[in-house]
């Protein structure tokens, strides 16, 4: 199976927007949907709390044939027009949906950050994780959820075999970003924030870009729009990730970033596998 994971940085704007950067967004969902992925997971769709429009579906039903959608958008007491995760499967498939709640502290839970996909033999489950912000100023806010998030998913595992992936907000190591040396207290890349990774890897998943391309520097998933040379200089960081339980880890083809040209901000990824559990 082919899935693709994408934090589009408003889906709102990319179905009803002619700025230039809804064109190029809606140029990079263009190359996506060459991929013919049989699910696609997108974060921070920035939806109305009550969901896509009547203009957002026609759009939907426009842009992306063949699929059926599943979202969740950011409900009071958060804020309106924030964050929010959407999954996109062929029409083929008929997955059970779960929108889980994980104790997470402040408003994370009502952020529409996290969408599961029973699909029977796996779980398919996506996550737009809280950034901790400029000045830090929800760092421990984030460390919570990190451990929350990460015993949901060791719940999941213990039931059958999960594929996890989306915006982690989290460079894990110094080859997983461009500048390790100036970003040491940076939101993305604190001690704190790259141990809660350590941490969840550690409860029975793998890193499956790291698992085909080892140690391998200067591919990244995103740069950063307030510096308008960062791509183009590739001063990126690798903040999203395609995991899986380590028992499938066997079962990865391939893992990769695909080419969103002169957008700036997150690049799709993409994670083949075979999912034939029986063999």
């Amino acid at each position: 199976m082919r899935f693709i994971s994408w934090n589009i940085d408003s889906l709102n704007a990319a179905l009803t927007s002619d700025s230039n950067r809804a064109v190029l967004t809606r140029t990079v969902i263009d190359t996506i949907l060459e991929m013919d992925a049989d699910v696609i997971a997108l974060q921070e769709t920035k939806l109305p709390a009550n969901g896509p429009s009547k203009k957002h579906m026609e759009r939907l039903e426009e842009y992306f044939k063949g699929y059926s959608y599943k979202w969740r958008s950011s409900q009071e007491p958060a804020r309106k027009g924030y964050a929010g995760t959407m999954f996109l499967y062929k029409d083929k498939y008929s997955p059970e949906v779960f929108y889980p709640e994980i104790g997470a502290p402040d408003t994370m839970d009502y952020e529409g950050r996290i969408i599961t996909l029973d699909f029977g033999e796996f779980y398919l489950t996506q996550v737009y994780t809280p950034n901790a912000g400029d000045g830090l100023k929800r760092l421990n806010e984030r460390q919570v959820w990190d451990e929350k998030y990460a015993e949901y998913l060791q719940g999941l595992d213990k039931e059958k075999p999960v594929i996890a992936t989306g915006d982690y907000n989290v460079a894990h190591k110094e080859i997983d970003l461009a500048h390790p040396q100036n970003n040491r207290r940076s939101a993305g890349f604190t001690d704190e924030e790259r141990g809660g990774f350590t941490n969840l890897l550690k409860k029975g998943f793998t890193d499956t870009f790291r698992y085909i391309h080892g140690d391998v520097t200067g591919m990244y998933s995103w740069w950063a729009q307030r510096v308008k040379t960062s791509k183009i200089n590739n001063s990126g960081w690798r903040i999203d990730y395609w995991l899986v339980s380590d028992r499938l880890s066997n079962k990865i083809v391939k893992s990769e970033m695909l080419d969103s040209d002169e957008r700036q901000d997150h690049t799709p990824i993409m994670l083949e596998i075979d999912l034939h559990l029986g063999k």
